[in-house]
């Protein structure tokens, strides 16, 4: 069974939408995911989009969009990127987490492929531990 996941952040902009896009590409048969933020700017960085169109050929604005956490409802894990100031809250049933991810808005290529790497690492790690609490249900 997929177990849904919400990636959460303030903005909803960058770190959870790269999250949201990894975690679609690599692990979708076993994670239901989401993306939200506690305020919305008016579009995903277009940093990450450009990033992640030539990393992964995956078009966020084609299938992604900035939302409210109040949009996705309660999920099973809760991840939260590392938010430098109040990370949002979110009802979840099973494991909440936080990246601490730093936010690379604003920084180079360089720095920004550094924190998508992490990300995706991340991605395959949390994919691992939904496997390994599938097995043992």
């Amino acid at each position: 069974m997929k177990k849904k996941v919400g990636f959460v952040c303030v903005h909803n902009s960058c770190r959870s939408q790269i999250a949201e896009a990894l975690a679609k590409k690599f692990a979708s048969d076993y994670l239901e995911v989401y993306s939200a933020g506690t305020e919305i700017k008016d579009k995903i960085n277009p940093d990450a989009v450009r990033l992640i169109k030539e990393l992964y050929n995956i078009d966020m604005e084609k299938n992604q969009r900035v939302k409210l956490i109040d949009e996705i409802g309660k999920v099973d894990y809760l991840i939260t990127m590392g938010c430098n100031v109040t990370c949002p809250v979110l009802s979840y049933s099973y494991k909440k987490q936080d990246w601490g991810l730093e936010d690379p808005s604003g920084k180079s290529d360089e720095e920004f492929i550094k924190i998508i790497k992490e990300i995706e690492k991340k991605v395959f790690l949390l994919v691992d531990e939904v496997k390994k609490e599938n097995e043992n249900n």
